[in-house]
């Protein structure tokens, strides 16, 4: 724990992007600088531990395991102080875990340097342990910390670990520590922190995946076969009006998307299992199972970019329908019947194994008007398959929706182009 207690403290200490990528990229050096080999072999590695700070620093969020109301009560009793004076230090301080950090007396013993990924271990046995049995070993490890340790612990404890780091800046910090392209480990960190399955052992292993020497051999394969790609997100144009033409090329190479009110989501179907994964890199299985049984029909190694939206009468409906869907664990049959949900498909980034955003050539259509064979692919596949799964860029002919939600018959005035994976697109948004 301190060594991840140094890189916080680093990381908190500075606002400067160059600092902050050094010192990520130092951890990771120091961390998990032992062969892969070893660390399967030996369990409790520090490579565990590196895993376990990607997972947290990559915006993976700890599990509650006490509430922070206990957390006070034993706070107050390890400090011998009265509710009153503990609560006018909260207000001072303005944050419960810094509180009760520095209020707790360390005891002059020197601990054991304990790792991170040890840490979480213990954390999660305290689930299985009685109230009491729980004030006595939180109690007992506080005082044995520092009070940065005993901060992060205390965090990690009531679930509001927060890092001050973007997860770009974390990727291109393990992109250095792994010698790889910086595009590679953002596709391969995708997933890496989702949560149903969570073990030390998985994300270890899943650790040493991505940061392995890249071959087509060991690309999207094994425990990466669901992995969805890096989402391409829309950003509005913060430069002067003036500056577009010269920055975005000629209005006459544009090509334009609409923008449809749902959940972005991309739809991985390899190796026989079907994954279909949220802009937040959440794993949505289960929340909308007339898209999975749709994509049943795909072939393996097709993977799909779109939009998540309610259809009826062939018609996207106001996002407010959709919001009946989400967070439902169960999907009663008039839920399902008043709020039918459909893909509408953007883009096809893979096909058997054919990664269309990787290619070359895949924007050259943008000056000739051809039409490229990820489009005319990506329309094969709508057209093939039930009324559920629709081209954006043949959609576009039938409507669109403005920004008041009205659906109105529309001429075709835009295209569906893919999206470069080395390239990074601006999106200018329109009043209307």
């Amino acid at each position: 724990m301190q060594r991840f207690a140094q890189l916080y403290s680093e990381l908190d200490a500075t606002t400067a992007t160059s600092a902050k990528l050094a010192a990520l990229q130092s951890y990771f050096d120091d961390v998990a600088s032992h062969a892969p080999q070893d660390a399967i072999s030996m369990g409790r590695h520090r490579l565990s531990d590196a895993a376990w700070a990607l997972y947290f620093l990559a915006g993976g969020k700890p599990r509650q395991v006490v509430k922070t109301s206990l957390l006070k009560a034993w706070a107050q009793e390890a400090a011998g102080i009265e509710e009153w004076l503990f609560e006018e230090c909260y207000a001072t301080v303005g944050d419960l875990a810094e509180t009760i950090a520095h209020i707790v007396p360390s005891s002059p013993a020197v601990a054991e340097d304990v790792g991170l990924a040890q840490w979480v271990e213990r954390l999660q046995s305290l689930k299985a342990m009685e109230e009491e049995a729980q004030a006595q070993q939180i109690k007992a490890w506080w005082a044995q910390q520092s009070p940065l340790e005993r901060f992060l612990l205390i965090k990690l404890i009531g679930g509001g670990f927060r890092v001050g780091v973007s997860k770009l800046l974390v990727t291109r910090a393990l992109a250095a520590h792994a010698q790889l392209d910086a595009k590679i480990v953002a596709q391969r960190i995708m997933g890496f922190t989702d949560s149903k399955q969570l073990s030390t052992e998985l994300l270890t292993i899943k650790f040493i995946a991505l940061c392995a020497e890249y071959t087509p051999a060991n690309d999207l394969i094994g425990i990466n076969s669901g992995q969805p790609y890096p989402f391409f997100l829309a950003h509005a144009w913060a430069e002067d009006v003036a500056q577009m033409q010269s920055a975005l090329g000629d209005v006459s190479q544009w090509q334009a998307e609409w923008k449809y009110d749902g959940i972005r989501a991309q739809i991985v179907k390899r190796a026989g299992q079907v994954h279909v994964w949220s802009r937040g890199e959440e794993l949505m299985n289960g929340r909308f199972p007339e898209i999975e049984s749709l994509a049943e029909m795909l072939a393996d190694g097709t993977v799909l970019d779109g939009e998540v939206l309610v259809i009826k009468q062939g018609l996207p409906q106001p996002f407010n329908l959709l919001q009946q869907r989400i967070g439902r664990k169960t999907m009663t049959k008039k839920v399902l019947l008043d709020a039918p949900v459909g893909f509408m498909a953007y883009d096809l980034l893979e096909s058997k194994r054919s990664r269309y955003s990787l290619a070359a050539t895949a924007c050259k259509a943008r000056s000739t008007g051809n039409v490229t064979e990820s489009q005319r692919r990506l329309a094969a596949l709508a057209f093939g398959a039930s009324g559920r799964l629709a081209s954006a860029g043949r959609e576009a002919q039938r409507f669109t929706i403005s920004r008041r939600g009205r659906l109105d018959a529309q001429a075709p005035r835009c295209s569906l182009w893919p999206r470069p994976h080395q390239s990074r697109w601006r999106v200018v948004e329109v009043e209307d």
